[in-house]
């Protein structure tokens, strides 16, 4: 069994997917925009929606991330209540994913050293996707 984040961008899925292969080196797995869906009865594609993203999926080293620009119409609601969290293999990897992360988010926690490892930190970036990146302890 495995667990895959799904995050939906409030139509700004095409940015996130460019910002994170940019910042994080992820790989675009599949795209699929809405007018690519079949129409039948029960589904018709509006001409507002119609080349946002339906789903796609994203391969950040082992995990893959799912997305979409989610339903227009739909009330935004706020990402709450988890984190994304990235494992680094070392301060300085960890320092520079933090900081490429943080690239027009907030910084909710500097990345530092910890208790429990040479860098920590936490942050939601410009999408609204709270993470932390932490340092993998050795030992």
């Amino acid at each position: 069994m495995e667990i895959q984040p799904y995050i939906f961008f409030d139509g700004r899925c095409e940015e996130a997917i460019a910002f994170y292969c940019s910042v994080l080196g992820a790989q675009e797995l599949m795209k699929m925009r809405f007018k690519d869906a079949p129409a039948s009865e029960d589904y018709q594609t509006s001409p507002e929606v119609a080349d946002k993203i339906m789903h796609a999926s994203l391969a950040i080293g082992s995990t893959h991330l799912m997305m979409s620009d989610g339903q227009a119409g739909q009330e935004k609601t706020n990402h709450s209540g988890f984190s994304l969290s990235v494992s680094a293999s070392d301060a300085a990897s960890g320092e520079k994913c933090f900081n490429a992360l943080a690239q027009g988010g907030q910084v909710t926690m500097p990345f530092q050293k910890t208790f429990w490892t040479d860098g920590f930190g936490m942050l939601v970036d410009k999408f609204g996707i709270p993470w932390m990146v932490n340092v993998a302890h050795e030992g």
